[in-house]
């Protein structure tokens, strides 16, 4: 009898065994699927009707699959649109269509959008298209377009938004010119539009500062205004806070832009939880030694450069927005093509600077003391671009 309860449990101990490894190969094979892994691309925008009483905006956008076996559904998709303007929205409507454009699509003109199959690895093309209306849209600024869709597929039913964000005036070059003297210079803060992440910062600079500059001058470009160029910002409801950031982000300065969930998990999804958290623990005891911001030396520069929700100007004040990505490529890049030495600056009122990149034969130094006075202002100035031009002190 005792050996035939052996084998019994012996049996009972294998099957449980059995089933933990079953079990264990299907989680590690569902974490290695991508899941519902359908991409919204943000797309080209034209404003292809530009009348004091009517703006037409037309958005060229693709649903792209990027599962490797899958097929995923797009079971509705619609449009929402918020305008910031510098008056009163009233008698201001808007109005939108969902175009499908891939093959054999039928739009209907009810504007209903028919479930959609995006087969595997395919790219299908859809149309969006806002109309603008009212008595007088001169004081318009902006377009925040969320085009809300479903996907459905093997992870269930997931709604998402694609946000794009379509600046509607253009200030005239020409208008920036109010040069103010610095530290063995002078320096022209330079309006532009709200920058997107339609835009380039090469292009940018070319239409804003080449008109201004003059051999010598060195261009200065906000950290976060290149950020959001390369589209490294992300709405909270996108983000999804992990046990490390829900309980990490409490053991900050509320000032911080780590010391809420989503914050805390913008770091965490660029260098990884166990980097935050050795960061963090190796910072506190080098702070108890007198010895502070060892936590951002360990957990990389994107700790200090992700600004969280209300620290930049509407509407990328309800997004978190992350530090930009090789800088240096970027103001290299910047120099290449337009002959002007560049630099990627974070600088504040509190007389910081801290240069992220710069040309070769830039003066670190010397862009510091041209830019502690922060001439392009941290509120809503709208003028991400300082010009920096040497002054030559003539010796007495």
């Amino acid at each position: 009898m005792g050996t035939i309860g052996s084998i019994a449990i012996g049996i009972i101990v294998a099957v449980v065994l059995i089933l933990a490894l079953f079990l264990l190969l299907l989680e590690i094979q569902y974490r290695r699927r991508p899941g519902n892994k359908l991409e919204l691309t943000a797309g080209n925008w034209q404003l292809e009707d530009y009348q004091p009483h009517r703006y037409l905006l037309v958005g060229e956008l693709e649903f792209r699959n990027l599962t490797q076996r899958l097929e995923v559904m797009v079971p509705e998709v619609w449009v929402e649109v918020k305008l910031l303007s510098s008056g009163s929205l009233e008698g201001i409507t808007t109005t939108s269509r969902v175009i499908p454009r891939y093959k054999d699509a039928k739009p209907r003109e009810d504007g209903y959008w028919e479930a959609h199959i995006v087969k595997v690895g395919k790219i299908d093309p859809i149309e969006i298209v806002v109309e603008i209306q009212g008595p007088d849209l001169s004081q318009l600024r902006v377009a925040w377009i969320q085009i809300h869709y479903v996907t459905y597929g093997p992870q269930g039913r997931i709604p998402r938004v694609r946000h794009v964000i379509v600046p509607l005036v253009f200030p005239d070059p020409r208008d920036s010119k109010n040069w103010r003297p610095a530290t063995n210079a002078d320096v022209l803060p330079i309006r532009t539009h709200l920058l997107t992440h339609l835009d380039n910062p090469v292009e940018v600079v070319q239409r804003y500062v080449v008109p201004h500059a003059q051999k010598g001058d060195v261009v200065a470009i906000g950290e976060t205004p290149i950020a959001i160029m390369q589209e490294r910002f992300h709405h909270p409801m996108d983000i999804k806070p992990g046990w490390v950031a829900k309980r990490l982000c409490y053991l900050f300065l509320p000032t911080s832009s780590l010391a809420t969930a989503c914050g805390m998990q913008s770091l965490i999804d660029i260098v990884g939880p166990v980097r935050v958290l050795l960061a963090f623990l190796l910072g506190a005891i080098a702070k108890v030694f007198g010895k502070p911001g060892v936590f951002y030396q360990l957990a990389g520069e994107q700790a200090r450069l992700i600004d969280d929700v209300t620290g930049t100007l509407p509407p990328y004040d309800q997004f978190i927005v992350l530090g930009p990505e090789d800088p240096q490529q970027v103001v290299d890049q910047i120099e290449a093509e337009t002959g002007i030495p560049a630099a990627i600056v974070d600088v504040n009122d509190l007389r910081a600077v801290k240069v992220l990149a710069a040309s070769s034969d830039v003066s670190i130094p010397f862009l510091k003391q041209a830019l502690i006075r922060n001439p392009a202002g941290n509120a809503d100035e709208q003028t991400p671009i300082v010009l920096i031009r040497p002054v030559v002190t003539e010796p007495s």
